[in-house]
């Protein structure tokens, strides 16, 4: 075998793994979000007016860990942060993941029923939210 076509079967193969360990990475930070929605999604179904003492712990433990991905992290750190309504930082930061073309449906919809919190979230949002348990 000439040593060109050895280099081009060697590169292939580190591309190759390369993709591979990228999307077992991805798996596991969607794992991680997945969990991560699941509580977010369990303090907003709760809501009376703000998060209780053992959600805020539970949502700032969310926004520090960098395992997971912006849009999670800025929406735990918005419900942390509610006292009955977002603040206006936290409701521009709902708006960009809404806008957003790189966050999953759920982040949007999180946000969206972040933004319509007025004391606690509607009938509608929280059947929302349930589905998302």
């Amino acid at each position: 075998m000439s040593y060109s076509i050895s280099k081009k079967i060697t590169q292939t193969v580190a591309s190759l793994s390369l993709v591979a360990f990228f999307a077992s990475v991805s798996q596991v930070a969607l794992a991680d979000d997945s969990a991560a929605v699941k509580t977010i999604a369990g303090v907003l179904v709760g809501l009376n007016h703000f998060p209780s003492a053992d959600d805020k712990a539970a949502l700032a433990a969310i926004a520090a860990d960098d395992a997971h991905g912006m849009a999670v992290r800025a929406l735990a750190n918005a419900v942390a942060n509610i006292q009955h309504a977002a603040t206006a930082e936290d409701k521009a930061a709902m708006e960009q993941i809404v806008a957003s073309d790189m966050a999953d449906m759920q982040s949007k919809s999180l946000a969206q029923i972040v933004l319509g919190i007025n004391h606690m979230p509607s009938a509608e949002a929280k059947a929302s939210l349930q589905a998302m348990l």
